[in-house]
């Protein structure tokens, strides 16, 4: 099945429970809630749409190894650094001998605003650009951005509902 990114948005006051135990936050099945099938489905018929309200839930398949190499750094000065919105996709699984263990993210509230900014300044072109040099040995370039583009404006989308309200999120790449 591969690894996949899901994060869950939680309101303020739940923020210290998210922190203490960010799988309170996740659903058992993030992805049946991702593409619309029963909790624990091995045989059924998903709908491949989300059953959890986009502003609740953030699904970016496989794409998040995308946006991670889309913000992870920016120039500065000379300085190179990740962007404030790599918070959100930053992360590796831990391989072990049957398979991996998630890499698990709690984000504050607080943190949320910074992100939220930085993720709305990445304009298509930009992200076109640094995809490509990502990209290089893809044998489907613009097809790859073209997917990658859709999960970023979706990310833009959930992260700006998420400092609008107030609201932090926990995520699960795994």
């Amino acid at each position: 099945m591969g690894i996949r990114y899901y994060a869950y948005a939680f309101d303020h006051d739940q923020t210290e429970q998210a922190l203490a135990d960010p799988c309170t936050v996740l659903s058992a099945d993030p992805l049946a809630d991702a593409w619309g099938a029963p909790h624990g489905f091995t045989c059924a018929t998903p709908s491949f749409q989300q059953s959890v309200p986009h502003r609740d839930m953030l699904y970016l398949d496989k794409a998040w190894g995308h946006l991670q190499a889309l913000t992870a750094s920016v120039d500065e000065g000379g300085a190179s650094r990740p962007r404030p919105s790599h918070r959100m996709f930053e992360g590796q699984v831990v391989m072990t001998g049957a398979g991996w263990e998630p890499w698990v993210r709690t984000l504050v509230p607080a943190e949320i605003p910074a992100i939220a900014r930085d993720a709305a300044s990445i304009t298509d072109g930009d992200a076109d650009r640094q995809l490509r040099g990502v990209l290089r040995r893809c044998d489907e370039p613009e097809s790859e951005v073209a997917y990658a583009l859709s999960y970023l404006h979706r990310a833009q989308t959930f992260v700006d509902g998420l400092a609008a309200d107030g609201r932090g999120m926990v995520y699960l790449i795994g």
